[in-house]
């Protein structure tokens, strides 16, 4: 099992990072931290196998948290997430090694992705000899199917699927999956499971919404 450690001031965000992670059960957080410096300190003694690591943090942002990480030889995978989508600091994180990098508000279909991602490439350098095929998918994802070319999974039918696509491309602002099966005439259980897909193959664009002062709901909408 990979263990994990959360860096997060927001109580909110890291309460939710854990329920994401925890969602797959190849992974368990091991500790959660709101500053910088004290993941640090743990991080230099205890070695686990992926961070989550917020960017804006009191003291030390994320990226002076990556750099003593590597200053100290601490070779730990991480995930950023953040606020942040000026070109300079994504690039700085990219050199610095990210797994991945999710900007706030996500959903947990690209949370669940970055997890992916990460696992991906663990299987891709594990033993003592890479696997060039495993290298190639994960760095040129030469194993993954063009959306357009793929079946829709067992389940779901292509025509509700464009019925749900047409309705949302009327919208003039996000919905919710609830708002979505009044508008359509669906369950709400059915509608979660093909925004998921709709998600999953980049045919929808999706966003949590924490402006609602209870649970935080996810809106989706289609770019015109």
């Amino acid at each position: 099992m990979y263990q994990v450690v959360i860096v997060e001031d927001d109580p909110m965000v890291a309460m939710l990072n854990r329920r994401y992670t925890e969602k797959d059960t190849r992974f368990t957080v091991v500790k959660e931290f709101k500053t910088g410096q004290s993941a640090l300190d743990y991080l230099r003694f205890h070695p686990v196998d992926l961070v989550i690591l917020d960017m804006y943090m009191p003291q030390m942002n994320g990226l002076d948290v990556l750099r003593e990480l590597r200053s100290a030889g601490v070779g730990v995978d991480v995930i950023m997430i953040t606020a942040a989508r000026d070109t300079a600091t994504v690039e700085a994180a990219m050199r610095l090694g990210v797994v991945d990098y999710l900007v706030k508000p996500f959903e947990y279909e690209r949370f669940r992705q970055a997890l992916e991602t990460f696992d991906r490439r663990r299987a891709a350098i594990q033993g003592e000899r890479v696997n060039q095929q495993a290298l190639d998918e994960l760095l040129h994802h030469t194993a993954t199917t063009p959306p357009s070319t793929q079946a829709v999974p067992k389940g779901l039918q292509e025509k509700t699927l464009q019925y749900i696509q047409t309705y949302l491309k009327e919208q003039h602002e996000g919905k919710t999956c609830d708002q979505i099966a009044q508008g359509v005439g669906l369950s709400v259980v059915t509608v979660r499971h093909y925004m998921s897909y709709l998600s999953q193959m980049g045919q929808v664009q999706s966003q949590v919404d924490y402006s609602t002062g209870g649970r935080p709901s996810v809106v989706y909408w289609i770019e015109q």
